[in-house]
């Protein structure tokens, strides 16, 4: 009874000390689809993924109900790296929910101008962006008004603070009101309280990679799809040693001084498959810090057993030596040469595979639908030779001779071959995340359905094309499967092949993308089309993940599109909208909501980009 009666008061407590208005949140996840997009059109750098942030203790004085219940010590503020902009995941600091989502945008916007600023001070820093937002987009200035009313009414009046604290919040107040001015700020023990207007005032440490540091160390999770937001959560970090564990019976310190999670919790999560991951999770979002030590183990250790790559008596068969790819790095700037092995491969698949029975009838619409787009014969007139005469050129023939100028007449008419010169090729990623389930199905077979499908189509066509896959175990193991080259025909054994495919690896696409280009270069048609199919974005098990995956694939698609190839991109991964748009462009991708809708989709896209060629 004690126990449920304390757990009553305790919900009560924090309820009445918690600053927001929860019915009145706004989630991150609603705003993304706008905030993403605006932050890149107000100037944003169009790289840097939008995810969640954690929260950071700040050291201002509490009231006296957030002490009663222990909260309050941590808020949430947004900021910014080179991989991502992190805003907070639930906004409830206003009344009013368009206050909230207005909140949102003024954070990114405020991000976004606040770019290439090195200043120290958060205080500076932030005031430099304001002023320099209310500068370059007028439209912001009634809007920030609006913001900054509701925010001083819900700060604590500086009468009840002591008299240091109270001249920090009256220029904290007058800054807010006067962005275009720099009031001078007095010396306190206490920082202010945190003002949701500002990105964090701190810049949170980022673990660096060690020098010598395996690159298997560097990621310890698999390609799978990311199952809630706090996969997207950055936590402020820091490389510590080992602690030692010697004489782990002695006890150096007494028990009740321990308050907080903070001292070197075990938080590392190298597989799906830890007994405690759950309370991992949660003592890290505890944490203020995360103290980040390598415990001395191989990083093959830790990857999962299914990563590792098959023997040579099962794996499909490989088609030469590799082929030397570069890559691009985006720290440097620079282009490596031949930094990657690209491994051709023929899949094993038993010979003279049918069509699936259940895709028979879709298949057999869809051939009839394309033979309508096979380009028909044509009739050419005023010829010496023909079929049948040309009536226009026999009265242009009469007039002449009327005219006393007669040459020699072209009479007839005759039906030549008509061809669009089109090559497609289909560029199917199977990496790991392909086994994930959705709804009753697995993505893996619905991009089999889909191949098999469009290959259907296609072959009602005159248009060649070919098909392949791809996978990756870092950047000496590029695996490209051939599913149908250009030169092969369509038919049971390319089938074969299609249903061969299994989820494979890792997603390097740049260096896929980059083969890709050099295949379609080589043939003899006046349009080339690659179309990319993934399921989510670039990514490798060394250190081919985050800002430098994403860029490596935005050159190779820049270097295919300068080659003179269209490039588009079909994906079926929901968060796409955050970095799809940098890679492909706005108008070179399009993102499938529901994966099992792709099979009848894919075709019906291939018509639509095809109209014009």
């Amino acid at each position: 009874m004690e126990e449920w009666i304390g757990g009553i008061w305790d919900k009560v407590v924090r309820r009445a000390a918690h600053r927001g208005f929860p019915e009145a949140a706004v989630t991150l996840e609603s705003m993304r689809e706008v905030v993403g997009p605006y932050f890149r059109a107000v100037g944003g750098d169009a790289g840097v993924a939008l995810k969640s942030g954690s929260a950071a203790a700040h050291g201002a004085r509490r009231r006296w109900l957030e002490r009663l219940a222990g909260t309050g010590e941590r808020v949430d503020l947004a900021w910014q790296d080179a991989e991502a902009l992190y805003l907070p995941d639930t906004v409830d600091t206003f009344a009013e929910p368009e206050l909230n989502r207005e909140l949102y945008l003024w954070l990114a916007t405020l991000a976004a101008f606040s770019v290439g600023d090195d200043e120290p001070d958060g205080w500076i820093r932030n005031v430099r962006a304001t002023r320099a937002v209310l500068d370059a987009l007028p439209g912001w200035q009634g809007r920030y008004r609006r913001l900054v009313d509701a925010c001083l009414t819900l700060r604590t009046p500086s009468a009840s603070l002591p008299p240091d604290e109270a001249a920090l919040e009256r220029a904290v107040r007058e800054q807010l009101q006067h962005p275009e001015c720099n009031v001078p700020r007095p010396a306190t023990k206490r920082p202010h309280w945190p003002v949701p207007l500002w990105l964090r005032p701190d810049r949170p440490p980022v673990v660096r990679e060690a020098a010598g540091t395996p690159p298997g160390e560097r990621e310890t999770g698999g390609d799978g799809p990311r199952e809630d937001d706090d996969n997207r959560r950055r936590f402020a970090a820091e490389r510590v040693d080992m602690p030692k564990t010697e004489n782990g019976m002695l006890l150096l310190f007494r028990a009740e001084s321990i308050f907080t999670w903070s001292e070197y919790v075990r938080v590392n999560r190298p597989t799906e498959d830890d007994e405690d991951g759950d309370n991992a999770l949660m003592r890290a979002k505890d944490m203020d810090k995360l103290s980040v030590a390598r415990d001395g183990k191989s990083g093959k250790s830790r990857v999962r057993f299914d990563l590792d790559l098959p023997a040579a008596d099962i794996d499909d068969t490989p088609l030469g030596p590799g082929i030397p790819l570069p890559e691009w790095d985006w720290r440097k700037q620079q282009l490596l040469p031949d930094y990657c092995r690209l491994e051709p491969l023929l899949p094993k698949a038993e010979p003279l595979a049918a069509l699936p029975p259940e895709l028979r009838a879709p298949a057999a619409s869809l051939r009839r639908q394309f033979e309508a787009l096979a380009p028909l014969p044509a009739w050419r007139g005023s010829s010496l030779q023909g079929e049948e005469l040309d009536l226009d050129a026999c009265l242009r023939f009469a007039a002449d001779r009327l005219a006393g100028t007669v040459a020699e007449p072209g009479l007839w008419r005759e039906r030549v071959p008509a061809n669009r010169s089109l090559a497609c090729l289909l560029l199917a990623d199977l990496s790991l995340s392909t086994d994930t389930w959705v709804g009753q199905r697995r993505v893996i077979d619905v991009i089999r359905d889909s191949l098999f499908l469009f290959a259907e189509a296609m072959s009602a066509t005159r248009d060649s094309f070919g098909l392949y896959g791809f996978s990756s175990v870092k950047r000496q193991h590029v695996r490209f499967q051939l599913l149908k080259d250009f030169s092969e025909r369509y038919d049971a054994t390319v089938r074969g092949r299609i249903a061969a495919i299994k989820p494979g690896f890792y997603t390097r696409m740049g260096a896929a993308i980059r083969h890709s280009t050099a295949i379609l270069k080589e043939q003899p048609a006046e349009r080339r089309l690659l179309l990319v199919l993934t399921d989510g974005k670039p990514n490798d098990v060394d250190h081919y993940e985050g800002r430098y995956g994403i860029e490596d694939t935005r050159h190779a698609v820049r270097a295919a599109r300068e080659a003179g190839l269209t490039v588009f991109c079909v994906t079926v991964d929901r968060d796409a909208a955050d970095y799809l748009p940098h890679l492909f462009g706005a108008q070179g991708c399009v993102v499938v909501k529901d994966a099992n809708e792709l099979p009848r989709l894919l075709p019906r896209l291939y018509v639509q980009m095809t109209k014009r060629f």
